[in-house]
């Protein structure tokens, strides 16, 4: 499965609506042909590894030294069947959504993001985009953000290669 990644939020997002002013931005995308719905592609994106978990640990204990959030571990998840807004998707809370879109964001003192999954069906496959966008709330933020910036990209490619070896989802050359 071949994944593309720009700095563009794809074509008909919901992503930066009443979320502006943000300084990072990141897509992923790849092709794929599968009949799984949104949300289930959702839950199963979101399957993180363990060395993925490992870091996710290590960056929960240094952000409470600090005083901000931690989360993102694997027994605060929540998966369901359908994530209507207000809930939570997997890790993150549902903000909006639409039939090919869910939304998630979390705020925090040090920063703000959101998170979406995006699906375009055409024909006989899917594109699937996974978006990020980091508003920074004050120089914490970025000090944060920085040095998760290189993981956070490896995290995601490795996300979409979980995905790919998954036999629901059928591999097709990205367009």
């Amino acid at each position: 499965m071949r994944v593309k990644r720009t700095n563009n939020i794809p074509e008909y997002s919901i992503i930066s609506k009443d979320f502006t002013g943000f300084q990072y931005c990141d897509s992923f995308s790849t092709v794929t042909q599968t009949n799984n719905s949104l949300d289930k592609i959702t839950t199963d994106l979101f399957q993180t590894p363990k060395w993925a978990d490992s870091l996710m640990t290590i960056r929960n204990a240094a952000v409470r030294l600090v005083g901000l959030t931690a989360g993102g571990n694997k027994k605060d998840t929540y998966v369901s069947d359908y994530y209507p807004i207000g809930s939570r998707a997997v890790y993150f809370t549902v903000i909006d959504r639409n039939e090919n879109e869910i939304l998630m964001a979390e705020k925090d003192k040090h920063l703000n993001f959101r998170v979406s999954v995006m699906i375009n069906r055409q024909d006989d496959h899917v594109t699937i985009y996974l978006t990020t966008l980091v508003k920074y709330n004050n120089f914490l933020g970025w000090l944060y953000f920085f040095p998760v910036k290189p993981f956070h990209r490896l995290i995601i490619r490795s996300l979409f290669r979980r995905l790919s070896k998954n036999h629901e989802y059928v591999s097709r050359r990205a367009q």
